[in-house]
């Protein structure tokens, strides 16, 4: 059986909150999550990448980015993976606005 994209679904971020897109792309094979593409893009923060300021995937193993720095995760567990890039993306907002306000 393939794998079913089940979640695909991009977000904007409001101007006031600091702007980006937040892209989420979930695939699932017999109830079991497969693979994913969790991404905040803004290009204003970072402009390699294709302005992916953060992203979590699997597509060449478990796997985060950073403004272009890409390093491997300790776990392979979605559940966990997603609640990580929810605070993340969310951190990454609040320093940037802090700059932006300085």
């Amino acid at each position: 059986m393939a794998a079913i994209k089940i979640i695909d679904r991009s977000f904007l971020v409001s101007r006031k909150r600091g702007n980006g897109t937040l892209r989420y792309e979930v695939w699932q094979e017999e109830g079991v999550v497969t693979r994913y593409n969790l991404a905040y893009i803004n290009h204003l923060i970072f402009s390699g990448d294709n302005g992916r300021v953060l992203g979590y995937d699997n597509k060449h193993g478990h796997h985060r980015h950073l403004k272009g720095v890409v390093q491997p995760l300790d776990t392979t567990n979605y559940e966990v993976i997603e609640r990580r890039f929810e605070r993340e993306w969310a951190e990454v907002l609040e320093e940037y606005n802090a700059q932006r306000h300085r």
